[in-house]
């Protein structure tokens, strides 16, 4: 299973719309330092259907280190990013349910 890259974008923009792969990079590069710019700054990003960026603040909670099961360290709390899909997005993915589902028990039934 393959990644979008940014460089995927870009081309696949360019040949759709017939700009200069490079004014496209540019377009989507300033898109996501502004998305960057106001998730750093605190501030929610919504693109409507697509879905909705949020700071959160994570719990601070007691982890373990495997190699010294008998100490316990503190993990702090900190800021991260959350992602909610927006409803065209979810529907789409949604269509992928069947699929998957048909790979993986072709793949489990396979494994006998």
């Amino acid at each position: 299973m393959a990644n979008l890259t940014k460089r995927d974008l870009v081309v696949a923009i360019s040949n759709e719309t017939g700009l200069i792969q490079s004014d496209v990079f540019n377009v989507i590069q300033k898109t996501l330092e502004h998305i960057t710019e106001a998730l750093a700054k605190g501030d929610g990003v919504e693109l409507r259907n697509f879905g909705v960026f949020e700071v959160r603040l994570t719990r601070s909670r007691i982890g373990r280190n495997p190699n010294l099961p008998d100490v316990d360290v503190p993990i702090p709390s900190r800021a991260t990013v959350k992602f909610k899909s927006g409803k065209i997005m979810r529907q789409r993915v949604l269509l992928r349910t069947e699929e998957l589902r048909n790979s993986t028990e072709v793949k489990s039934s396979g494994t006998e």
